[in-house]
C-alpha cells in the first residue's frame, strides 16, 4: 500500500491544548470537520494555540496557486488543486497563494491568473470567501500572497497594479479585512488575512514584502529544472534549516510543488507531487511523528491527495 496514504497513519495525542477562552473565541467544530491525528479539528486548529504565539512561529500549511482547479483553464499542466478555496480552509489550509492580473472587459477589476490563463475567479470572489470563512471561524487568519502576475495581454504595470489594489482596499471596502503591517501574533491576526505583498509598492505603504527574501521572507521555490530527488533533497533541507531556528525574525517558505521538466518526462504536477510526497515529505514527517516543529509556511499541490500531510504539518504546531 502507498505509503502516503491516510490509513497507515498512527498518531497520539500531543502537546498541551490552549482552550479558545484564551483568546475569549469559540473553539467548537461543525460536527462533521475533520480532526486531525492529533485531534485538532481541521476548520478551527488555531483556537487551540496560544494567542501570544508569532505566526514566524508557526507551521502553516499552504497550497500553491490556490484557484487552479480546473485544466480547462489553461492546460492539465496548470492544473495544481481539486479543492476550491472554501474547502480547503474547511480542511485546514491557511496560506494561500493569489496571483493576479487585470480582468478582461474591467477598469479597475483583477481575475485570478496562471501565467496568462485566467482561473474563473476574481480577486473580489475570493476575498468573500475568505471573509466568510473568517466570519465562521473568527479564532483563525489566513496569510495570503497576493502576486502580479504580469504575464499575456491583461498584465499590469507596477502603478496599474498599485492603483487597482487601492480600488479594492478603499473603493470596494476590503481594507478592514487585511493585517498589512508586519508579523502579527496569533491573537492580532485573527479574523484577518495576513497581507504577503508580491508586487512593487511605495515604500510608504510598509507592507510585508514577500519579495524581500533577504529581509522577511526565506523561501524555497525551485520548481523547474530538477529532478524530483533534487526537489526533495531541497524541501527536506528547507525544513532542517526553519526547525534548527525556531526564533527567526523571517518567515520560512517551503514549496512542495514542482512543475514539468525533462528530467521527469514532462509528467504532470500531481504525478510529480505524488513522487515527492512517496519518497521525501512523508518519510521525512512520518520519521519526526513526535516532534513539535515550526516549519513556516508549507505549500503544496492537491493537498486532497495528500491530506495525511495536511494534517501532519497542522499537528507540529501541537506535538
Amino acid at each position: 500500500m502507498n505509503p502516503t496514504r491516510r490509513n497507515v497513519l498512527k498518531w497520539g495525542l500531543g502537546g498541551t491544548v490552549l482552550a479558545a477562552a484564551s483568546i475569549g473565541l469559540p473553539a467548537a467544530a461543525r460536527a462533521d470537520s475533520p480532526v486531525t491525528p492529533g485531534g485538532k479539528p481541521t476548520d478551527s486548529w488555531m483556537s487551540y494555540l496560544d494567542p501570544n504565539l508569532s505566526l514566524l512561529g508557526m507551521t502553516i500549511p499552504g497550497t500553491h496557486d490556490t484557484c487552479c482547479t480546473d485544466p480547462a483553464n489553461g492546460t492539465e499542466w496548470s492544473h495544481t488543486q481539486n479543492w476550491g478555496l472554501p474547502q480547503q480552509l474547511e480542511q485546514g489550509v491557511r496560506f494561500v497563494d493569489i496571483r493576479c492580473n487585470g480582468l478582461q472587459g474591467t477598469a479597475s477589476e483583477m481575475g485570478i491568473y496562471h501565467s496568462s490563463y485566467y482561473q474563473g475567479i476574481r480577486l473580489q470572489d475570493v476575498l468573500d470567501q475568505c471573509r466568510a470563512f473568517l466570519s465562521a471561524h473568527p479564532t483563525e487568519t489566513i496569510v495570503m500572497r497576493l502576486k502580479n502576475e504580469d504575464a499575456g495581454g491583461q498584465a499590469l504595470s507596477d502603478a496599474e497594479f498599485q492603483r487597482r489594489f487601492n480600488y479594492y482596499m478603499d473603493t470596494l471596502g476590503y481594507r478592514g479585512l487585511f493585517h498589512m503591517y508586519g508579523w502579527p501574533t496569533l491573537g492580532q491576526a485573527v479574523g484577518k488575512v495576513v497581507l504577503c505583498a508580491d508586487f512593487t509598492f511605495p515604500a510608504s505603504w510598509n507592507l510585508i514584502h514577500w519579495a524581500d527574501s533577504a529581509d522577511q521572507f526565506n523561501v524555497q521555490d525551485t520548481y523547474t529544472g530538477v529532478s524530483t530527488g533534487t526537489k526533495g533533497q531541497l524541501i527536506t533541507q528547507q525544513f532542517d534549516a526553519a526547525y534548527t531556528n525556531p526564533a527567526p525574525t523571517t518567515m520560512y517558505v517551503n514549496f512542495l510543488s514542482l512543475a514539468p521538466s525533462v528530467q521527469d518526462g514532462l509528467e504532470f504536477p500531481k504525478d510529480l507531487e505524488q513522487t515527492l510526497m512517496d519518497d521525501s515529505i512523508y518519510p521525512y514527517l512520518n520519521a519526526r511523528t513526535g516532534q513539535r516543529a515550526r516549519f513556516g509556511i508549507v505549500p503544496m499541490d492537491f493537498p486532497d491527495f495528500h491530506v495525511n500531510v495536511l494534517e501532519m504539518l497542522i499537528d507540529k504546531n501541537f506535538v
